[in-house]
């Protein structure tokens, strides 16, 4: 059996639902049919879902249908964040190439509380009072608020970076910043696809897809993801996954995210301008525009 040798691991909100559609399109590489599997980063993920990927022969079944592709690759947002997952990666696949998609910190962690809100993982609906209580989020206490990392630990992406270039060395990773993704996708989807060593000469096009999920009803967003939780005993485990993935969706309208209100991007700016400077020393890239009035 193929062992995936291609990793996307976020950051999430960047761009990663468009790269796993794109290379997953591609004759050559064949990607997991379960987009998120969180498998190498136990450590800031919570396993709430009901389509959780636990054990390493749960983790293989996922790729049990490649056969001559020339890549096989999963994508995992929570990978980025997690101080684990680039060495638990490494071990596991020793050659992997590593895919990081970055975006300004602001857009990243509002989209992450929309993503939140949906999912129901975040009780404030509001996002300047999340991150308000997301400043008071207690790491001394062990409990998480949320699955996973605070919203400013999530953009702390210098430091996250920094981890898979040691471990993997420079050269086995290929970070791509959102705005250029979005501006030039063929120019970026070229790129990846000569950074994995497979033909760049597709047809499949890159086209950025970020709708804002949005459920119809909360409450009953709720109770799907109480009753399929993986500690639900209603259905057994593998009719939990699907009938999940089901429910989540029919429950479920896409619509453009609204604007962020510009007073209180106007307040984040000036805080994530260290964090955006440390990331364009590491990249070597003019990243000022992030923290910009513009």
């Amino acid at each position: 059996m193929k062992r995936p040798d291609v990793f996307i691991v976020g950051a999430p909100k960047c761009g990663t639902t468009t790269m796993y559609e794109y290379l997953r399109a591609h004759p050559e590489i064949f990607m997991s049919p379960i987009k998120e599997l969180h498998y190498f980063s136990k450590d800031v993920f919570d396993d709430y879902r009901p389509y959780s990927i636990r054990t390493l022969a749960e983790y293989l079944d996922c790729f049990k249908e490649a056969k001559i592709e020339k890549r096989v690759g999963e994508c995992s947002p929570t990978y980025l964040g997690s101080p684990s997952a680039p060495a638990n990666i490494k071990l596991f696949s020793p050659e992997a190439r590593i895919v990081i998609m970055l975006r300004n910190p602001v857009d990243t962690m509002y989209a992450l509380h929309s993503q939140h809100v949906w999912d129901t993982t975040e009780t404030v609906s509001d996002f300047e009072a999340a991150l308000e209580a997301d400043r008071k989020w207690d790491t001394s206490s062990g409990v998480r608020r949320l699955p996973g990392l605070s919203y400013r630990d999530t953009v702390r992406y210098a430091e996250q970076v920094q981890r898979y270039f040691e471990v993997f060395g420079r050269e086995k990773v290929f970070v791509i910043i959102y705005d250029d993704l979005a501006e030039n996708p063929e120019s970026v989807g070229r790129n990846t696809l000569r950074f994995l060593d497979v033909n760049p000469n597709v047809t499949t096009k890159l086209s950025v897809v970020n709708p804002s999920h949005v459920a119809r009803n909360l409450r009953l967003q709720q109770l799907f993801v109480q009753r399929l939780a993986p500690g639900a005993r209603v259905f057994p485990k593998h009719l939990r996954r699907s009938l999940g993935r089901f429910l989540l969706r029919l429950n479920t309208v896409d619509r453009p995210r609204p604007v962020m209100d510009r007073a209180l991007r106007l307040r984040l700016l000036p805080e994530i301008e260290p964090v955006v400077e440390e990331l364009s020393t590491l990249l070597g890239r003019d990243l000022s525009s992030w923290y910009s009035d513009h």
